[in-house]
């Protein structure tokens, strides 16, 4: 810790440390990377990153947020939002399932729950950038298939999570407990087709 800095400060160099620690974290995992590897990765001082991040826990959270919102606005621009419900839907649910049972959610969500009583923030941070920003996301695009009558919901926000969730069945308990190998292919296209069968039951216009 820096000075008993406990939050993140910005400069010139904050997207080069960014960056930088991107590159370690996804590589050697946060156990493995070290301040002098992500120092040196990132072209700067240990001096210059300390300025920004006292403690590498709130530089992976940082990280992790901009992941987060990079993999979403990608998934915006590559998703065409005037498909049919089903398509747009398993477009969703193929990023969600990707991100939730890749080995840098796993940290993040770890992270979260192990250092939660330490850093309080991260818990809340992670949630904005990660499951809330995909719940509000995916309440836009319910607001728009609603508006076309191709769906009938009456609480967008509540549909958006029940479909993030069903998104998680059968795989994050399995994660976090260390049950089993997840998530094969053909067992992600099961979990898949599942929650979009079962949400366009509930919500389908027929």
């Amino acid at each position: 810790m820096a000075d008993g800095q406990t939050e993140i400060r910005k400069g010139r160099k904050f997207d080069q440390v960014l960056d930088g620690a991107r590159t370690v974290f996804l590589r050697d995992g946060f156990e493995g990377a070290s301040v002098d590897d992500i120092a040196r990765e990132a072209g700067v001082s240990k001096a210059t990153l300390y300025s920004y991040f006292p403690d590498k826990r709130l530089l992976f959270m940082e990280v992790a947020r901009t992941e987060c919102v990079r993999q979403a606005d990608e998934a915006m621009e590559v998703l065409d939002l005037t498909a049919a419900p089903e398509v747009v839907l398993r477009g969703a649910a193929e990023r969600i399932v990707a991100f939730i049972s890749s080995e840098f959610g796993q940290r993040v969500y770890r992270i979260c729950v192990a250092e939660g009583d330490r850093f309080p923030q991260l818990g809340p941070q992670f949630y904005s950038s990660g499951p809330l920003l995909v719940r509000d996301r995916l309440a836009d695009y319910l607001r728009q298939a609603v508006d076309r009558g191709e769906l009938r919901i009456d609480d967008i926000d509540l549909a958006a999570e029940q479909f993030a969730e069903l998104c998680k069945a059968g795989i994050h308990d399995r994660l976090i407990y260390g049950i089993g190998q997840c998530c094969a292919p053909a067992e992600a296209r099961r979990i898949i087709d599942g929650a979009v069968a079962m949400f366009m039951a509930r919500y389908g216009v027929t």
